[in-house]
């Protein structure tokens, strides 16, 4: 079960929703020091005590993080932060 599920509306193509997702997940790489690796339309992304996937579906993109019991602290702050960019590049049609 994911400790953090973020549901982002989009009107973009499949290579610009594929952008957009890259794009959040380069910006997760960067704050978070995290591996990621495409898996067709899922994008998963994993670190010590934190892992997850962002679900590229035709008009939404699903992101699930799982989060290790240290990292449940910044829960809401994880949360806002991708929030955020998630609504900018994945609005940006």
């Amino acid at each position: 079960m994911a400790d953090i599920s973020i549901r982002q509306q989009h009107s973009l193509s499949h290579q610009g929703a594929k952008a957009a997702a890259q794009e959040v997940a380069e910006q997760m790489a960067r704050d978070f020091d995290m591996a990621l690796q495409w898996d067709g339309n899922v994008l998963l992304f994993q670190r010590s005590g934190v892992s997850g996937a962002l679900t590229l579906l035709e008009r939404e993109a699903l992101l699930e993080i799982r989060l290790g019991f240290l990292m449940k602290a910044f829960a809401a702050k994880i949360e806002e932060k991708v929030a955020a960019k998630m609504e900018r590049v994945f609005a940006a049609a």
